[in-house]
């Protein structure tokens, strides 16, 4: 978090190179989880390391998941563990990195809708596939 309690969302939105697109959390009666997207991003999302921060604690896995991101990070299949069973955010983002560099932005709002930044625009390619009403940011 950062001052006046706010991730630090402006900094990772700031990230030269990114795409983005931005799709509904909820299809119907399917709430789109973080584990969920974790697996759509597939082979890309492997051998990343993630940092997470979340506005709003709703689940003790939550503060698990701030306190490994506190350090060097964790790796994907930490985080998906970390995730599942469903686990339903408010407020959070997920930035993975490759190596030092910010290459994946997962923003979760308010439970309503995910905003996806990447580097790689094959991966919004894949997620415009699985969530059709996925948008430009």
């Amino acid at each position: 978090m950062n001052e006046g309690g706010r991730m630090s969302r402006d900094t990772a939105v700031a990230e030269v190179g990114m795409r983005g697109i931005t799709f509904p959390a909820w299809h119907g009666e399917h709430y789109v989880t973080l584990a969920e997207v974790l697996v759509r991003l597939g082979s890309f999302g492997l051998d990343l390391t993630w940092r997470i921060e979340f506005d709003e604690i709703v689940d003790p896995r939550c503060v698990e998941m701030e306190r490994r991101s506190a350090d060097a990070g964790m790796d994907t299949l930490t985080l998906l563990s970390l995730t599942t069973p469903f686990l339903q955010l408010i407020d959070a983002e997920a930035r993975g990195f490759a190596g030092d560099e910010l290459v994946l932005v997962l923003t979760e709002f308010d439970s309503s809708s995910w905003d996806v930044r990447a580097v790689d625009k094959r991966v919004l390619s894949e997620l415009r596939q699985h969530y059709p009403g996925a948008e430009d940011l």
